[in-house]
């Protein structure tokens, strides 16, 4: 495992593939990560569920970026190439699955919902001996009927890969809050409001406007796990008042930013 410090998680495309390690065995455990730290791009021979205790995970593969805030966990596949970066302190807790044991029947990373029973499963099952006794059996076989029983949730941000599409969405990632339409966008980038609208749809599956309201709202997770006050969280991300950012941000949580700073 190679940890760094103090920088932002490099897309998996833009690293050398003789800088990805291969790590047979998914590692159960739990461990924590200073803010700004980074877990580089890696993959596993078994499945992988990573959750955050606290703080907000990042994982990043060559398709894009899951955001897990503490409601939330990210289910990553055998074979699949990602690295991690923690966004405020990050307590990690890591469940390594062979790959024969696929209990949600996924082969795409996915971001799953995490309620309270969900929760204390992994806290324990990564906090406990790891050994072969029967109540170590037992608490894996309840943790994986609560697994596949957890809904998926859209917290995903894909990467373009068509290169007017990636400028339109870098200079958008560099200030979120920026509220121009993509008709004045597309002028910037040398392409057409029509191509840049199909474009979103064909290489993202989603359109413009959904694609940056999940840029604001993972923005918005890293800025609260950095204590950062809802108001200026809410101004930072480009909402027109905090009131508009609370309503967007319960409708898609389930609860308020408040819940997501540390205390």
């Amino acid at each position: 495992m190679v940890i760094a410090e103090g920088g932002g998680a490099l897309p998996i495309n833009c690293q050398s593939m003789t800088n990805i390690r291969h790590e047979p065995v998914a590692p159960t455990r739990t461990q924590w990560l200073a803010p700004g730290a980074a877990i580089d791009a890696h993959h596993h021979d078994d499945h992988q569920i990573v959750y955050a205790g606290r703080g907000v995970l990042a994982v990043t593969t060559s398709a894009g970026m899951w955001i897990a805030p503490g409601t939330r966990a990210i289910w990553v596949p055998a074979g699949t190439v990602h690295a991690h970066q923690a966004h405020g302190e990050l307590e990690l807790h890591l469940v390594g699955l062979p790959a024969s044991d696929n209990p949600l029947g996924l082969d795409v990373p996915t971001v799953l919902t995490v309620g309270p029973l969900l929760r204390e499963l992994i806290l324990a099952y990564t906090r406990s001996p790891h050994d072969d006794s029967p109540e170590r059996g037992r608490l894996r076989a309840v943790l994986r009927d609560q697994l596949r029983a957890s809904p998926q949730q859209p917290l995903y941000l894909p990467a373009p890969t068509v290169p007017q599409l990636a400028a339109l969405c870098e200079i958008l990632r560099a200030n979120p809050a920026d509220d121009r339409t993509l008709a004045v966008l597309s002028r910037e980038v040398g392409a057409s409001e029509r191509t840049l609208s199909r474009l979103f749809k064909a290489d993202l599956g989603m359109t413009f406007p959904q694609w940056r309201t999940q840029l604001r709202l993972y923005r918005a997770l890293v800025l609260l796990a950095e204590n950062t006050p809802v108001t200026a969280v809410a101004h930072l991300c480009g909402w027109s008042s905090a009131s508009a950012f609370i309503d967007v941000f319960r409708r898609t949580f389930g609860h308020t930013p408040g819940t997501h700073q540390p205390r």
